[in-house]
């Protein structure tokens, strides 16, 4: 079974993206900010997908992205960030930190769907 994890600070962010992922057949970790997704890793053994909030306390998203971009070991877990980041600009650092999408929050269902598709995920 494919394997997610769900980086985000609120808990009914996590909760609403953890239903998403389980009815997309993905077997879903969840952390509140980038530190305890970095650190529950190792229990992971195939991660394929982190969506990854940007605003976090103790470790932000793009930070988390960051780091887990410099492990090779996670070389092909595609990053989807998720996030009212809506600027532009911070598009553009997410991506280039790492993140393979990018989605705004508010979103739906099929809005996740087709950024996995285009991640090649779908």
């Amino acid at each position: 079974m494919r394997q997610a994890i769900v980086v985000d600070d609120s808990r009914v962010m996590r909760r609403i993206l953890c239903k998403i992922l389980d009815e997309l057949g993905y077997e879903v970790a969840e952390a509140g900010d980038g530190q305890e997704a970095l650190d529950s890793l190792d229990r992971l053994s195939d991660l394929s997908l982190a969506l990854v909030d940007w605003n976090m306390p103790i470790m932000n998203g793009i930070d988390f992205v960051k780091a887990l971009r410099s492990e090779r070991d996670y070389d092909l877990v595609r990053i989807v960030m998720v996030t009212s980041e809506v600027a532009v600009t911070k598009m553009m650092q997410a991506l280039n930190a790492g993140a393979d999408e990018f989605v705004m929050k508010p979103f739906t269902r099929d809005v996740i769907e087709e950024k996995l598709a285009l991640v090649g995920l779908s």
